[in-house]
């Protein structure tokens, strides 16, 4: 299982990686509306880092589908080369 604390004492990658797993593990279960900007901060925070991505253009939502189920959808694009 995910341990919270551990979320403070890692780079923003691993926060990152951390978060999409929390959120992934809470599908089903309804997500705090702080979780979704969180984890765009933190994306955000590591995309910038690579010049080949358009960081400031991210977009995180949740989205509910058919089935009324939970979704999570991420865009990160791509800069134009």
């Amino acid at each position: 299982m995910l341990n919270i604390g551990s979320l403070f004492k890692k780079k923003s990658k691993d926060i990152a990686k951390q978060r999409l797993m929390l959120v992934l593990s809470y599908e089903r279960q309804g997500l705090p509306p702080s979780i979704v900007e969180r984890l765009k901060e933190d994306l955000i925070n590591l995309f910038s880092k690579y010049p080949q991505f358009d960081a400031s253009g991210i977009d995180v939502l949740l989205k509910r589908n058919e089935d009324n189920r939970e979704e999570l959808w991420i865009s990160i694009p791509l800069k134009n080369s």
